[in-house]
């Protein structure tokens, strides 16, 4: 569907689920791949190792499955590609995210998760680009997410729908990634509503409530997929150190930066972990 297209999910009478098997069968029909096994959000910093986990059969632009629309941000491809793993497995890489200030509603920012588990993937990989609470994370440091704290106040849950999100982020898959790299740090993830950057006193705020990692996304879609079934394995990478515990000013291009250098090493640590999967 192109930018133009009014957005089924955009209609409060529409089932966000019936949606998402819609986009999952349009996936099924553009890829030739009845199924897919696992799903990747790629998000700053990530994108290389689409290239890296397997051999990419199929992409498709994601403005032309229902439900999607162009990214706003760059370093998100706006592709969905099916990837063939060394495993036999398949992977639906999404670089289409779509974040919360955005100001589209929650629907659209789970549908990604939703779709990936309507094409049958069981775990769902979620990555990010964030800014560091501890001091000794440098730029370009990955951490695994343990936790998440969610300071959007929203859902993507309606109704009486009640979700235990206790081990939310999967201890299996965290040991897993530990076992590809034993150096791997984890922390609490707190996902703020943005776009703009936190102010100092919000970092402070959320060292306190015990975060660790300050950034924009992954929180909401992460509850979408533990809806869904999916077993999860979080991870962000740390573009800069959050405001003031960084003196400087903080910038986009700075997080683009950051990104681009540390892509080479992260994405083919990602691609060892979705080979261990």
């Amino acid at each position: 569907m192109s930018d133009t297209t009014k957005n089924p999910l955009d209609d409060p009478a529409a089932d966000p689920f019936e949606v998402a098997r819609d986009a999952a069968a349009a996936i099924a029909e553009k890829t030739g791949v009845a199924r897919h096994d696992i799903a990747l959000t790629l998000g700053s910093g990530w994108g290389r190792a689409a290239d890296l986990i397997g051999e990419t059969t199929a992409t498709i632009p994601a403005t032309e499955i229902v439900g999607f629309g162009a990214p706003a941000l760059v370093g998100h491809v706006g592709t969905l590609r099916s990837v063939l793993l060394p495993n036999g497995n398949r992977a639906l890489v999404i670089g289409a995210r779509t974040h919360y200030y955005e100001g589209h509603g929650v629907r659209r920012v789970v549908h990604s998760v939703r779709t990936a588990a309507a094409t049958g993937a069981t775990t769902m990989v979620l990555t990010n680009g964030a800014g560091g609470i501890k001091e000794h994370w440098k730029p370009g440091t990955p951490v695994l997410i343990s936790d998440h704290i969610n300071l959007t106040a929203d859902s993507p849950l309606e109704g009486a729908t009640f979700i235990d999100l206790t081990d939310l982020y999967s201890a299996r898959l965290r040991q897993l990634a530990r076992s590809i790299d034993p150096t791997l740090d984890e922390g609490v993830y707190c996902q703020f509503r943005g776009p703009h950057y936190e102010t100092p006193a919000e970092v402070q705020m959320a060292k306190t409530i015990g975060g660790h990692i300050v950034g924009m996304s992954t929180a909401l879609e992460a509850i979408a997929a533990r809806q869904a079934g999916m077993e999860i394995l979080g991870m962000s990478l740390v573009t800069n150190l959050a405001a003031g515990i960084q003196k400087t000013p903080l910038s986009h291009q700075e997080v683009i930066e950051a990104g681009r250098e540390a892509e080479p090493v992260i994405s083919a640590l990602l691609a060892r972990i979705v080979d261990a999967l």
